[in-house]
């Protein structure tokens, strides 16, 4: 399994403001992108850790340094990967490009909760998915 991911797509119009740059948030939405991606990548969904196990990657924290903006109709690329890796804890980067040229780039930290809402431990079969990237 790659150490990184890379989603690729065109930015719609829906996801542009009214100067034609994509609008600050969709960020965010492109990264959920790379991160379903990646886990995919891993050998699972988000579906399959909630409706499985019973547990869930909340995002804790969430940030993104934009450099400069992406236009409606443009090939973007989203690098993911995971900075940091714990039974609790999974940050992952994010690398948002276009070409060469790199637009934004991000991270979010995720902690795994149950159903109650209260922090739990990632199952093994999970955490050992993760892990086998390099982490």
């Amino acid at each position: 399994m790659a150490q990184t991911t890379e989603s690729r797509f065109r930015v719609r119009y829906a996801e542009t403001d009214q100067m034609g740059m994509a609008y600050y948030a969709n960020y965010l939405v492109w990264m959920e992108v790379g991160r379903s991606d990646y886990c995919r990548e891993c050998g699972f969904s988000y579906g399959d850790l909630e409706r499985n196990e019973q547990a869930f990657l909340t995002v804790a924290e969430a940030s993104c340094r934009y450099l400069t903006a992406a236009r409606y109709d443009d090939e973007i690329l989203v690098e993911t990967g995971i900075t940091r890796l714990s039974r609790r804890v999974v940050e992952f980067s994010y690398k948002i490009k276009k070409g060469p040229a790199l637009l934004a780039e991000g991270r979010t930290v995720h902690v795994v909760i149950g159903p109650n809402g209260k922090p739990r431990s990632m199952p093994n079969r999970y955490f050992e998915l993760l892990k086998a990237t390099g982490h």
